[in-house]
């Protein structure tokens, strides 16, 4: 359950449902497998898995929620080889070339009579809600399953004030100001790996993982006007991750600090297991948030 990367989103107005009331929405869309002839569905699902049954679970003011999508498989190598071979048979049927409609239309009638058989996958996508600070975050690395859970979200509620975190410091420009001057704030530390990249349109792009960032080769890369997208850095011994020029957080990982709160707290049971970790992520990510919008000048309000 514990977060490996944050996508987040501002309200820009104030969330005002309980979680009864979330829990209502949101079951108006709740997850389903597919049907014989579905390709995909997509749904709320318990964030709790098999240790419960509700939408919403709720701790400490924070609301978690927890969207399941499942797809159908279907090799394309398999379906073209076998529509090929349904396209000659028409084609000799007919004794004359089908055309690109007609095509079409065998296609969808082969992926039609294949589904049924499909092998299906599924994934789930966690976020929650923090009404208090005014936060959406999702734990996702790609923004399209960020939107993905927002619009699902969006749909069940009517409406959904959220947009992304932007601020008014510029992350490439901050993180590139930390690294060339090997000065970050006092509660941030430098890691051992980074990104950087020629500012013109497809300048080239240069990795470095397992490396000293503060080595006279990177900042000659600096020098030469190159800029840095990623970064891995930690903030206060608590947290440690790597940011990006959107602000998206990756590869998220919680100290020593943090889980010595896990360990000390006795639990039985996978669901308050779940309640435990859940209230310890939030309250810290609450406590974070604030401080990473600090760090790049403040909220962009305009």
């Amino acid at each position: 359950m514990w977060f490996k990367n944050l996508s987040i989103f501002r309200l820009t107005e104030e969330f005002t449902l309980t979680p009864v009331e979330l829990e209502e929405k949101l079951s108006q869309i709740a997850f389903r497998p597919c049907g014989q002839h579905e390709e995909a569905t997509f749904g709320w699902t318990s964030p709790l898995g098999k240790s419960g049954q509700q939408l919403v679970h709720a701790a400490n003011g924070f609301m978690m929620i927890c969207v399941k999508k499942e797809e159908k498989v279907l090799p394309a190598a398999v379906v073209n080889e076998m529509l090929q071979e349904k396209i000659l048979e028409a084609e000799d049927q007919q004794g004359r070339k089908l055309a690109k409609k007609e095509r079409a239309a065998v296609k969808d009638e082969l992926i039609f009579e294949l589904l049924p058989r499909a092998f299906t996958f599924s994934n789930k996508t966690y976020a929650y809600i923090d009404p208090n600070g005014g936060w959406i975050v999702v734990d996702a690395a790609s923004v399209k399953k960020a939107e993905d859970l927002l619009s699902l979200l969006r749909k069940c509620l009517g409406s959904l004030p959220a947009i992304p975190l932007n601020t008014v410091d510029k992350p490439v420009a901050v993180m590139t100001d930390w690294l060339i001057n090997n000065q970050p704030p006092v509660d941030i530390t430098i890691e051992d790996e980074c990104e950087l990249r020629a500012p013109e349109e497809e300048g080239g792009i240069i990795r470095c993982k397992r490396h000293d960032l503060s080595l006279p080769e990177i900042k000659n890369h600096l020098d030469t006007g190159k800029e840095v997208i990623k970064l891995a850095v930690s903030w206060a011994d608590r947290l440690a991750f790597i940011i990006d020029e959107n602000l998206a957080v990756k590869r998220l990982k919680f100290l020593d600090l943090i889980q010595d709160q896990v360990t000390d707290t006795e639990t039985s049971g996978e669901a308050e297991q779940f309640d435990v970790d859940f209230s310890i992520m939030s309250l810290e990510l609450a406590n974070f948030l604030p401080r990473l919008v600090e760090l790049f000048g403040g909220e962009n309000k305009a």
